[in-house]
């Protein structure tokens, strides 16, 4: 049985002129990266880098009852989420699990776009199709209808703003406006991934490749620079930003992952349940009474770089997991997330290392985010 060929974004043809470095991603094809990746990762951390995030799966929810099937299927209170707004949840299963965590943009009165992580946008269609049984309301994939470009770093608000007359000014973190960019129509949103502002723009896969150019023309005096999957991951890792597959999984609930905040309990007040509240409920109360593993920053005294799934140990016992680890350009050393015991997790907690292939590498605990950009 031949394997399933990876999906090709609009801009696919384009990345390979350009010299990128490809890789299999969630079922895509994407830029992994197109040069160096410390060099990538440095560009929006100091000037701009344009990315092309086509595999991230949108979901359109319409109907005089979107916003009580939303309310029903996500832990989050969709309904106060004003037009042109947008708000992160997360989707879980009946016993509390994570699905998946999700941006939610009210697009007008009575429509809303979901956007999924690329690996889990079926399992989010399915679970939002089949829960919408009973509501007057459409569930759509989307996926085939938007391209996604995001321009991130420190000088992306001016590089926007010299091929737009959308109001930049007004569009507040975590908010979406259509308007037209280098005069393609595009819905653009303020909800980025890397520690940086930024701006995300879903367009038809046909004007792609236009906006592309135009925002790499528009850059070049600004030195905006193509970025790869791999310094984006490097961003939020400094960022502190959750990844779904090692932060988040099933095995979690938003409880045991420190991100209990999203889940809305009073939006039942009026009566109406959501999949998975009983579970959670309890999840809440556990929380409370016996803390979970917590999650934390490692930075490394050494240079050994630490990975997903290696123990934390301290006084010769494992006390926690790593999630993700990679080298940090913005700190100079390797750095990690991980879930460790409650009793290791205070920052500057003595005694911590990391255990690589046998060795136990000192590791000092920090509070996340690891970087924070200066408004």
């Amino acid at each position: 049985m031949s394997p399933t060929p990876s999906r090709l974004t609009a801009l696919d043809a384009l990345h390979r002129s350009l010299g990128a470095t490809m890789t299999d991603f969630a079922g895509w094809d994407m830029p992994l990266r197109y040069g160096s990746e410390r060099d990538e990762h440095n560009a929006v951390r100091t000037r701009a880098g344009l990315f092309d995030l086509s595999h991230m799966g949108e979901i359109t929810v319409t109907g005089a009852q979107a916003v009580d099937l939303l309310n029903y299927a996500l832990v989050g209170n969709i309904g106060s989420v004003g037009t042109g707004r947008a708000r992160y949840t997360m989707i879980c299963r009946e016993d509390g699990g994570i699905l998946d965590d999700l941006i939610v943009y009210r697009l007008g009165e009575t429509e809303y776009m979901v956007v999924a992580n690329a690996g889990n946008a079926q399992v989010v269609l399915d679970a939002l199709t089949e829960r919408a049984a009973g509501f007057d309301a459409e569930v759509r994939d989307d996926r085939d209808a938007y391209a996604l470009i995001a321009v991130q770093g420190p000088h992306s608000p001016a590089i926007v703003k010299s091929v737009t007359d959308a109001d930049l000014d007004g569009l507040k973190y975590y908010a979406g406006l259509p308007g037209t960019v280098a005069g393609v129509e595009a819905l653009i949103a303020r909800t980025g991934y890397t520690g940086e502002d930024g701006f995300e723009l879903f367009v038809a896969p046909a004007d792609a490749e236009k906006l592309w150019q135009a925002l790499t023309g528009a850059g070049a005096e600004y030195g905006l620079v193509p970025c790869g999957l791999s310094c984006r991951d490097t961003l939020r890792l400094e960022a502190g930003m959750p990844l779904y597959g090692h932060e988040l999984t099933t095995e979690l609930t938003p409880f045991d992952a420190g991100l209990g905040r999203v889940v809305k309990f009073e939006k039942t007040s009026h009566g109406e349940d959501f999949v998975g509240h009983d579970a959670l409920a309890a999840a809440a109360e556990r929380a409370e009474t016996a803390p979970p593993r917590k999650l934390v920053g490692l930075i490394a005294e050494g240079r050994r770089v630490p990975r997903a799934g290696m123990s934390v140990v301290a006084g010769g016992e494992v006390i926690g997991e790593i999630t993700s680890g990679a080298p940090s350009p913005t700190l100079g050393r390797p750095i990690a997330i991980a879930y460790v015991d409650a009793s290791h997790a205070a920052p500057g907690t003595a005694g911590v290392g990391v255990d690589i292939r046998g060795t136990h590498e000192p590791y000092e605990v920090v509070a996340l985010p690891f970087y924070k950009r200066e408004k």
